[in-house]
């Protein structure tokens, strides 16, 4: 193979954004077209898993409609500490979209909030060497044993949560966080969804937005 169809083949590689069968503007319903046009009015880009997931148009609606509510709209936490939660248990699953999608996103909200955007880096490797309050760090390390661990859970594991002030539903909230991104990291990993390049850059020299 000649080196321009090595590069040929790199950049077709390259430019998937799933293992399976991307749907064109063409082929998709209306209602997640105006969604497309939606997200790109808003964001100056489709997020990747729009188009990924569009090709089983009820099931897309489904899952953004519980995760856009989980994670956009107002709730029992914070903005900022419902990313964080996103970016310890996409980090912990390896999930490359939603770590670096959300990555973005927390490092938008600290921005916003006046606070270092680097926080996410060290939230990404090791929550525990991250300078958070104590409350956080219960809920981070929830959402880890959560995680790696669920079928170890048991009513004590929310005692931490109770000392620090959350309340009960706070706690489903937070449950509900990190059972949403076990689910979602395991699609984009088993499908291979790619992040859109603006992530990558997106709360380091400008505001950015997920998902």
């Amino acid at each position: 193979m000649s080196d321009h169809q090595s590069r040929a083949a790199l950049n077709t590689v390259q430019s998937r954004i799933s293992f399976l069968h991307v749907p064109a503007d063409s082929e998709v319903t209306p209602d997640i077209q105006k969604l497309w046009s939606k997200a790109q009015a808003n964001l100056g880009f489709v997020p990747n898993v729009f188009r990924a997931q569009a090709l089983n148009p009820g099931q897309f609606s489904a899952w953004w409609a519980y995760f856009n509510l989980l994670l956009n709209r107002e709730g029992f936490l914070p903005p900022v500490e419902r990313e964080m939660v996103a970016v310890v248990v996409s980090t912990l699953n390896r999930c490359v979209y939603c770590a670096v999608s959300h990555g973005a996103a927390l490092r938008s909200l600290l921005q916003q909030g006046g606070q270092n955007p680097d926080l996410e880096g060290t939230l990404a490797v090791n929550h525990r060497h991250a300078p958070l309050t104590p409350r956080l760090h219960a809920m981070l390390d929830f959402a880890e044993k959560l995680t790696r661990s669920p079928e170890a859970m048991r009513e004590a594991d929310l005692t931490p949560l109770r000392e620090h002030g959350l309340s009960d539903a706070q706690i489903l909230e937070l449950t509900q966080v990190v059972g949403m991104f076990n689910m979602t990291n395991r699609i984009s990993s088993a499908l291979g969804f790619v992040p859109n390049d603006e992530y990558h850059s997106a709360g380091r020299s400008g505001p950015g937005e997920q998902p």
